[in-house]
């Protein structure tokens, strides 16, 4: 297990700026999600910013939050360099296992072997075929209350260490988009721990506004691995702060 166990506190970005990945991996994350799915930021960007995330901190996990669950898209980012893959709109175990056919050599899955940047360009490749499979992370991305109801099927699945909660996709699926206090999404979000918590599967969930007390909350209730805000969020949060004090003093 990636974590052993510990919360895992990570970030999304979302700028591509690799001087933001540096200073976020160096800020003490314990990961740097580089979110293909919602920003423009393509697999030729992605390797300077794996780069970048160690060297701000080799500790600091590189992870890619993708476009979707295609093999040829998962196998890529695996072989750029990617240390795990967080995945949008899982909502099946069909899914799910195409997911791990597509992050793992065999015999657990069917991820295709060549010479890439992940294995040295082929001077380590023996290596990362004897342990890649233990190593390499999948998170999957519960964003619709068909994954809620299918949610057992799919951790019953063999090689998922994750599964997170998109609150504002999963409420907008329930037809209560961003209520997050709504009884039903309260109830969603129940089974989601309580269903992870029996297959000793990691819960995790975007705290989407920088919070450092919604984060602690949500660490009390079981989850294990956040993502806590994301780059342009962090930035617009404290633009808006410090112009919003700057002018009720200006005209105090």
């Amino acid at each position: 297990m990636i974590n052993n166990r510990n919360p895992l506190i990570g970030s999304w970005l979302n700028s591509g700026s690799t001087t933001v990945a540096e200073l976020m991996a160096e800020s003490d994350l314990d990961y740097v999600a580089i979110d293909l799915e919602h920003a423009p930021i393509c697999i030729e960007s992605l390797v300077d910013l794996f780069r970048a995330i160690r060297s701000g901190d080799a500790k600091c996990k590189a992870f890619v939050r993708t476009i979707g669950h295609d093999y040829q898209d998962l196998k890529r980012y695996m072989d750029a360099g990617a240390d795990g893959v967080i995945i949008p709109f899982v909502n099946n175990a069909s899914t799910a296992k195409k997911i791990v056919d597509a992050v793992k050599y065999p015999p657990q899955g069917k991820r295709g072997v060549g010479f890439a940047r992940d294995n040295g360009y082929g001077m380590r490749i023996m290596q990362k075929l004897e342990n890649t499979n233990d190593k390499s992370f999948i998170c999957v991305q519960i964003e619709h209350i068909d994954g809620i109801r299918n949610l057992d099927e799919i951790l019953n699945v063999s090689g998922i260490d994750a599964a997170f909660i998109g609150p504002y996709d999963l409420s907008s699926s329930m037809g209560i988009a961003g209520n997050f206090t709504h009884p039903d999404f309260q109830k969603a979000s129940l089974k989601f721990l309580q269903c992870c918590k029996k297959h000793n599967t990691i819960a995790g969930i975007h705290v989407v506004q920088p919070s450092p007390d919604e984060v602690i909350d949500r660490l009390r209730q079981g989850y294990e691995m956040i993502a806590y805000s994301l780059d342009i969020t962090f930035l617009t949060h404290s633009i808006n702060k410090g112009l919003e004090q700057i002018k009720r003093k200006m005209y105090e």
